[in-house]
């Protein structure tokens, strides 16, 4: 039932979205900017994306302990944001979390798990860098300059708080018998003791999962790592920008794609249809890139088109390494929710 809420909700924001932008727009002039774009530009911003993605590769088989090939990691991840792109709610993590567990040996569930979750924190961080990096380089409105004061001391928090645990297992075990205590004396927990045998075991996986960033020189390795995806993300939509615009701004680009990194959290159709446009509409208003709101929203159908078409070449290139249709994956997923799948 959750699951169809969130998916209402995600489909009602991505029409207000996409009905906002067609009001705004005329398709004669939006047909010629997308005629006159210079689509040469396309090729190294293709290019950059994809030695991005291979960036995050190594980043995720360092935060994994070297559990995975580096071409076993590429493939899986691959796949996972081409799920993504095409189902609702983020299923491509859990499509992950699953063909991570049929390699051999297999990687844990929660380990797994766990290394996606530090993944979104890295990549957080990264946004919060890349909107300071804005907001220091000129005006942006005060709704955007909000979200990064408060995002930044939060997602530090939260990251140093995994990482303190990671390290400190006794402390840890004792926060989650506190925790599963007091639900128990709540009366929403039943048979503590159990249950805090059967989320002991989960949770020292889960912690695994966190162990490289325990060590100074791999937590540098995956926040290098994170720095250099990100960085060629920005110069790939830096370059980008000249398909469009006589000149390109980095202050510009950061701003953008720390919108569009936003957006993707918020509820919306597979693809963040919608959504996806928008985020860059306000991104380009607000730095002086949307004086013809033709030229802005053509530029952001091409930014969200190349990205997908980059994410589904890779993806389907992933399905073929890993041996593995979308029915099959989707029966090993739904296998797993009811623990039929996945290591013990």
């Amino acid at each position: 039932m959750n699951r169809w809420r969130i998916g209402f909700l995600g489909g009602v924001v991505s029409l207000l979205a996409i009905v906002f932008i067609i009001s705004q727009v005329d398709a004669a002039a939006l047909g010629a900017a997308l005629a006159r774009a210079r689509y040469v530009y396309l090729l190294p911003t293709a290019g950059l994306l994809l030695v991005g993605l291979a960036a995050r590769a190594i980043r995720w088989r360092g935060l994994l302990n070297g559990g995975l090939p580096l071409w076993r990691a590429f493939s899986i991840m691959n796949v996972a944001y081409l799920v993504n792109g095409v189902l609702p709610l983020r299923m491509g993590e859990v499509a992950r979390v699953y063909l991570a567990t049929r390699a051999d040996p297999p990687v844990p569930v929660f380990q797994t798990a766990s290394t996606i979750i530090v993944e979104r924190l890295l990549d957080l961080l990264a946004v919060v860098v890349l909107l300071a990096a804005a907001l220091a380089a000129g005006p942006v409105p005060d709704e955007l300059r909000a979200a990064a004061a408060a995002a930044g001391p939060l997602t530090l928090a939260v990251f140093l708080g995994m990482v303190l645990l990671s390290r400190r297992r006794t402390l840890a075990l004792r926060l989650l018998a506190a925790v599963v205590g007091r639900f128990d004396r709540a009366g929403v927990a039943k048979n503590s003791a159990s249950r805090l045998s059967r989320l002991s075991v989960w949770f020292v996986q889960f912690l695994d999962g966190l162990l490289p960033l325990a060590q100074p020189r791999a937590l540098l390795l995956a926040l290098g790592w994170t720095s250099v995806a990100w960085g060629l993300s920005v110069a790939a939509g830096y370059v980008l920008m000249f398909a469009f615009y006589d000149t390109a701004s980095w202050m510009a680009t950061g701003l953008y794609i720390a919108a569009v990194a936003f957006s993707i959290a918020v509820p919306a159709v597979p693809g963040n249809l919608g959504t996806y446009e928008w985020s860059i509409l306000l991104a380009l208003g607000a730095t002086g890139y949307g004086e013809s709101f033709e030229v802005a929203a053509a530029f952001a159908l091409v930014v969200h088109g190349v990205n997908l078409a980059v994410h589904v070449s890779t993806g389907m290139v992933g399905f073929i390494q890993e041996g593995i249709s979308l029915g099959q994956l989707s029966r090993g997923v739904q296998g797993m929710g009811r623990n039929k799948v996945g290591p013990e």
